[in-house]
């Protein structure tokens, strides 16, 4: 029974900690935009552009 005295103040500093982050967030504008990141991933990704060098190649010798 003894351990309601630790347990009680325990779950009430997390549910604390809880509410001010939700705020937090709400405050940082954490949920303007629920929309967009869930389309992110189903977007084409943008066509390599014609004229552009590859990863390895090197434009001058190295002396």
């Amino acid at each position: 029974m003894n351990i309601l005295l630790v347990l009680i103040p325990v779950t009430v500093l997390v549910l604390l900690v809880a509410v001010a982050l939700f705020f937090w967030a709400v405050n940082h504008q954490q949920f303007d935009d629920l929309d967009s990141p869930a389309i992110l991933p189903l977007l084409d990704e943008p066509a390599p552009a014609e004229h552009a060098t590859p990863p390895n190649a090197t434009h001058s010798p190295k002396a």
